[in-house]
Parts: structure tokens; sequence; C-alpha cells
């Protein structure tokens, strides 16, 4: 524990570590993710600069092995990579015919440089010399051949042998993941020409040899430096905005811009938010994203008339340093490309889908997390409240689950002005310093919702949204999402048969958290023990909030066919349960 080199690689924990990798094929979409960032970045900067003459111009490499490109996630994102015509991008695949269960005949009998080539990206296949040892000599030639090829992706595959010289575990499964053991590792050094009773021995030659990359490193850094500095005398304003975009601040008066909707008019949160982005995208470049095929649903598009595609991509609107990006129907691989979005530089990503399609996404979600990456998810068509689509596509645990994940803010507004605010803060608290960023998921209604006065206690995690009348509260009744006005319509119930009733809006249930204890006791007294939760979902996250004596109306199964007011009704999100409910709970608390 604690030692720099982990299991795993971990971005953050040991230095030079670009991405935390484990789960198979997320590296992959990363790169490509990264291979995107790169263009859309030098689209900021330096637009006009011919290719390979910018001082953002750099390539990606990505090593991946037989089981990276198993994992479906990779396919996705090379099939976005090769659509996209990134050629900044070189794949090495080493490609030694083993994984966890011996040969890989075991499972995969493609061809996959064809795989790849019907994707759209430039291949090579580099033989290992005839003792089986790779050929660094021809791998060199062939990344410097993939660097010619500017309109592609280059994939090169590289035929080796795992665990190679060892006699008698190389090309096996057990050197996969298990040590060789002192009696082969012996076997392997006499092999070699080591003297096999020295351990950690390094020839001071090798030693010598390899510390000129260190030089060679300082050379090429410096021949970069100068090739920026240029750029930055050439370019002042823009330079400007390079130094602002890099110290992850955002442009004077954005906020400003954020909309304010009208009380009492319903609207869905889905909508507000594409509200939202379109104001913002006026002012801030570098906030761009899009969704997974459903952007006339999740309101994701920024900006119509700008689309990020290549240059000979045959839309009206495509260009490749557009602010629009069509994912496809690839929500595992796009999660994955916005963390890498995020590792490359300081442009502000998101991406979205239905909220039910979040599944598909989980790992890199989960990855987001634990790399403390600022991503946001927009999940729309957040419930039952969705409709006809039917359970297949209506979440019922995904609201609980996504909270499960350490790290992952959700946030489920209310209405249009709590979206606005969630936005306006997810913005504020951005920022790549490990330990303290934070990706955040959006959970937005298909349906319209009423609007109230907009309160910048939202972006507390949880407010009053309307106080008890008549006395202290009797009761409260906590709800988020499109449950508020629910919990809104009970409390005018209650209120009329003289219970004062607080309703309480939680959108984040990780900011309130954050809060300090004099706060979320103003908002949730402990001495009101008769309390409601509200929310149409596993009710897992809100026994903690009502306590033995509280109540939850939830859905503990899965949905149906049906219009969302219907579903509502028949599954008990009506003021009138709630109310009822209320009074169960009052009773409760005075035993």
């Amino acid at each position: 524990m604690g030692l720099e080199d982990p299991g795993s690689p971990e971005y953050g924990h040991t230095t030079g570590v670009e991405t935390t990798t484990g789960p198979l094929g997320q590296g992959v979409a990363n790169a490509v993710g990264m291979a995107m960032a790169a263009r859309y970045e030098r689209g900021l900067f330096d637009p006009e600069a011919p290719v390979g003459e910018s001082p953002f111009d750099h390539y990606i490499y990505c090593i991946a092995g037989d089981g990276c490109l198993q994992e479906g996630i990779s396919a996705e994102a090379s099939s976005m990579a090769g659509h996209q015509k990134l050629g900044n991008l070189i794949l090495l695949w080493d490609d030694n015919h083993i994984s966890i269960e011996g040969d890989t005949e075991t499972a995969v009998s493609e061809d996959t440089v064809k795989r790849y080539e019907a994707y759209g990206w430039h291949v090579q296949r580099v033989e290992p010399k005839p003792d089986g040892d790779l050929d660094p000599q021809a791998i060199y030639a062939a990344i410097e051949e993939a660097k010619k090829v500017t309109d592609k992706p280059s994939f090169i595959a590289m035929r080796s042998i795992i665990a190679w010289p060892a006699p008698n575990a190389q090309n096996t499964e057990a050197a996969h993941g298990s040590a060789l053991g002192e009696d082969e590792v012996a076997a392997t050094k006499r092999v070699l020409g080591f003297d096999p009773a020295k351990h950690f021995e390094v020839a001071d030659d090798v030693i010598a040899h390899t510390r000129q990359a260190l030089e060679r490193g300082r050379a090429a850094r410096a021949v970069w430096e100068k090739s920026f500095q240029q750029w930055r005398d050439n370019n002042p304003e823009r330079a400007a905005e390079y130094d602002r975009i890099a110290k992850g601040e955002l442009p004077t008066g954005w906020a400003e811009k954020i909309p304010v909707f009208e009380t009492g008019k319903g609207v869905a949160t889905r909508a507000a938010s594409g509200k939202v982005l379109q104001a913002l995208g006026a002012v801030i470049p570098e906030l761009w994203g899009g969704s997974a095929d459903l952007a006339g649903s999740n309101n994701t598009t920024i900006d119509k008339t700008s689309s990020f595609l290549p240059a000979d991509n045959p839309l009206p609107e495509a260009d490749p340093y557009g602010r629009t990006i069509h994912f496809g129907i690839r929500e595992h691989a796009m999660a994955a490309e916005m963390n890498g979005i995020a590792l490359h530089g300081n442009t502000r990503i998101y991406g979205g889908t239905f909220l039910v399609f979040s599944d598909y996404m989980r790992n890199a979600v989960r990855l987001s997390a634990l790399m403390h990456l600022p991503v946001t998810y927009v999940w729309t068509h957040d419930s039952i409240g969705l409709g006809e689509d039917g359970p297949t596509h209506q979440p019922v645990e995904h609201l609980a689950s996504l909270r499960a994940i350490p790290g992952l803010n959700l946030v489920r507004p209310a209405d249009a002005n709590e979206t606005a605010i969630a936005w306006r803060e997810i913005l504020q608290r951005w920022t790549k310093e490990f330990g303290k960023g934070t990706p955040h998921g959006l959970a937005l209604t298909r349906q319209g919702v009423p609007t109230y006065e907009p309160n910048d206690d939202a972006a507390k995690g949880g407010y009053v949204l309307f106080e008890a009348e008549g006395g202290e509260p009797q009761v409260i009744l906590i709800a988020t999402g499109s449950e508020v006005h629910v919990a809104v319509e009970a409390r005018e119930a209650l209120q009329a048969e003289g219970v004062p009733t607080r309703v309480v809006s939680m959108p984040c249930v990780e900011w309130f958290e954050e809060q300090d204890q004099g706060y979320r006791d103003s908002v949730l007294p402990p001495s009101v023990k008769a309390r409601v939760a509200v929310e149409a979902g596993v009710g897992l996250t809100w026994h903690k909030y009502v306590g033995d004596a509280g109540r939850i109306v939830s859905l503990e199964h899965f949905g149906a066919s049906a219009d969302g007011k219907v579903l509502f009704k028949e599954f008990g999100f009506t003021a009138e349960n709630v109310a009822a409910k209320a009074k169960e709970s009052i009773a409760a608390a005075q035993r």
C-alpha cells in the first residue's frame, strides 16, 4: 500500500502515468479521446498553422494487448477514431496470442489487422526477429511511416512472445499474471548472459546509454519551447486565452449569460439544460461535447452549425475543430473518450445519453471518479416519467447505483432554474487537481415540470424550497427532480389540514453532505422526526435521511409501458399518497 508501483497504472499516484488503466480497452478509448482533444485544442489556439508546424501538433501513442482489443469498448472507440480520421493517433498492438485462459485461439479467430483496416485505419504488421524477440528497428520504422499518414489513425501489429526469453515460461498463460519464480529468473539470466547470483545488477554502460534519453528529451523540449514562445509572440490574444484556460479560469461575465426561467411555466429539465449550454457556448469556447446519437432528446447540441468532424466529411456543418461531438451509439467509448479529453488538456467536456444507458458507461464513469476528472455526464429521461418507452428505458435502480460510486456527484434538479444553478455550480467546481476534481452526472427529465423561483442554495445540494406555515414543521418532505412538485402539492394539502409542512429539494446528496453540520441541521432539523422522501427510483439513498419514523415513497420494481402521468398515479407518486405517508410518519414519530 502506498508504493509507487501499484497493481495497475494509477493516474495521480505515480509520476508519469497519464491515465488509470487495468479494465481492458479503457486505455484505447482514452487515447482516442486524447487525440480528439489535441485536434480541438489546436483549433482553439492555432487553427491556421500548416499540419505539423504548430506547437500544438503532437502524436498520441497507445500500446494495447490482445485483451484490450477483445473488449467491445475498444471496437467502439476505434470505429470512432477511423471515422474522425485522427491522424495524430498511433496504436501499437502487442500481438502475443496469450490471455489468462491460454492461447487466444480459445476465443478469437478474426483478422484483427483487417478489422482495423475496415475501421479506416492505416495498418502495418511488424514481424519479430528470427529468435522471436521484438525487432525495435522495424518498430521504429513503422512508427515513422505511421507519422507520414495524416488523414488516418495508424495501427501497428507487433507479433511478440510473452515472457521472452524465459526458457520455460515464455509463450504460456502462466506468465501473464504470475511471477517467474527464482529458478526461472535465474535460467533467464543465463540465457541473457547475466550472473544469476546477482540481483538488480545493471551495467554502467547500460545506464549511460539509457540516460542519453534524458538529453534527447531536454533537446526536444527546448525546440518545442522555442516554437511555443514564437506562437505566443505572434498570437498575444490567443496566448491570453490559452493562459486563462490553462489556469481553469472562466471568462469574465460568463455567469451572467445563464438564463433565468419564468416561474410557473412547465419546462423539462433536459430542455433547460440545452438552453444553458447554448447560452454558455457563445462565451466559453473550451466547453464542448455531444451525445451518443440522442442529441435531439438530450438537448446537448451546443452549436448546430459546428460539428466535430473531419474536413472532408460531406455534412455541411463538418469542421475538424467543431463544438458538437457526434459520439454515435457508443456510450461506453463516449465515457472513456471523455476521460481522455479531460486528461489531455483543460477543455470542459460533457456527453449525453438516456440515464438507463449509464449502465453501458459504468466502468468508465467509475474511472472518472477514481481519477478525479471533471467530466460531466448529461443523463436524460430519468424516471418512469418518460412514459411509453417502457421498463427497458425507464431507470429505476440507476440513481441509487450511481450515488454508490465514490467521488461521483449526481445532480437531479427539480426544475429549470435548479438546472441552471446546477450547471453554474458544476462549472465553478471544475478543477483537474488530483484529489479535488470530481465528475458530475446530471439526471434530467423528459417531461415538463413546474418552474420555481431560483434559489442559490440549490448549489448546496439540499435546501428549504417551501417553509412550513403556522409554526415549526411537523413533517419534512424531501424530494428530487420531477417528484419535487409532487411534494409541493402534498404540502399544500397538509397545510390546508393544519399540518405545518416543510419541503426540501435535494438535487445533489453529495453536495449536501459537503456542507457543515449546522447547515444540514438547519435544513433537516434533528428535532423533526417525521419525514418523507420522494423519488421515482429505488429508495436506498433515503433511509439515513428519514430515520426510523420516516417513510419513503420509492419504486422498488421495474416500470411499465404507459403514459408517465398514468405510471406516477399507479405507483403512488401522487400528492395524496405522499400526504398519507406524511401522516403515517407523524404518528410513528409520536410513539
